[in-house]
């Protein structure tokens, strides 16, 4: 049998909301002839800019980005996509004699690339739509008990109002007619790219969130509530979609909807932020063989491109 000859690994910047990823991957261009691949689910949705805090077009021309942009908000985009069109862009950028280079927090994308995910059956809009018929009538946690009633082992480690992953779970046993958890004890197929992850994490929580608060105040100050009352004049947009469920999103159309006021929604979407980097931070901690670097520091984005340009 051949022997088959190692790849080279791919740098993954990544870390929580607010820890610098963007200023490190910039830098990094200013030195490595590098094409960033976008490793954040909330990018990819055209016309969502200020509140995801999007790469700006000065950004862009400085170094070629990837997966931005790439889909409507009215549709969806799943981390089994996010690694094979990464892992395509990996070649790609490699046939061209440049070097990618993953930056983002959203840590399943990058499981996906890194360990590979279960083939689970495509969103079905018809199906999603029965069930949400379903809920209305019944309430979400009738539908848990559905759920308990063909999948009792998802159903167990799910809250009853947790709608978003009980309609999630309910429409996989529809469409392949085996529990989600079964998907789940099959074997994932993953990718052969080799990861190194360089991971930006604060050695001061509070911190962290001052950053957070001063991120939302200039989002809000630079039109983040226009820009969802753009959204919402489409009118094929709705507040369960996955685009419209991202942190900040879901907070700003309750308040466009008259059910939070503006300090309501203000409070809301920093802590909804604030709990978004405690999730990203437990994933990482799972990541022994992350390479850390203090967000918090002084010098982070020195101290960051060290590794990265001795590789």
């Amino acid at each position: 049998m051949p022997h088959k000859p190692e790849r080279a690994p791919v740098w993954a910047i990544t870390g929580p909301t607010a820890s610098g990823k963007t200023a490190v991957a910039l830098a990094l261009a200013a030195l490595r002839p590098i094409e960033i691949i976008s490793m954040d689910s909330a990018l990819v949705y055209r016309g969502m800019d200020i509140g995801t805090a999007k790469p700006t077009a000065a950004e862009r021309a400085q170094v070629p980005h990837h997966l931005l942009d790439i889909r409507e908000p009215s549709e969806s985009y799943s981390a089994a996509a996010f690694a094979a069109d990464a892992a395509a862009l990996i070649d790609a950028i490699r046939q061209r004699g440049r070097e990618p280079v993953l930056v983002g927090g959203t840590l399943l994308y990058l499981l996906a690339l890194q360990q590979g995910l279960n083939t689970l059956p495509q969103a079905d809009a018809s199906v999603r739509a029965g069930i949400e018929r379903d809920a209305h009538e019944r309430g979400w946690p009738a539908m848990h008990a559905e759920l308990a009633r063909v999948d009792p082992a998802t159903a167990a480690r799910l809250e009853p109002g947790d709608a978003q992953r009980i309609q999630r779970a309910l429409e996989v046993w529809q469409l392949s007619g085996k529990p989600l958890s079964a998907h789940f004890a099959e074997p994932p197929s993953a990718p052969d790219v080799p990861l190194r992850v360089l991971a930006l994490e604060p050695s001061n929580r509070a911190e962290l969130h001052a950053r957070i608060a001063r991120r939302f105040d200039a989002m809000f100050a630079a039109g983040f509530l226009d820009e969802v009352r753009s959204l919402r004049a489409r009118g094929d947009l709705h507040a369960t979609l996955p685009s419209m469920r991202a942190v900040g999103y879901r907070q700003a159309w309750a308040h466009l909807d008259g059910e939070i006021d503006a300090a309501t929604f203000a409070a809301q979407a920093i802590a909804a932020t604030r709990q978004l980097a405690k999730r990203q931070l437990t994933w990482l901690r799972s990541m022994p063989h992350r390479l850390v670097v203090d967000c918090c520091a002084a010098n982070a984005t020195e101290q960051a491109l060290q590794p990265l340009l001795r590789s």
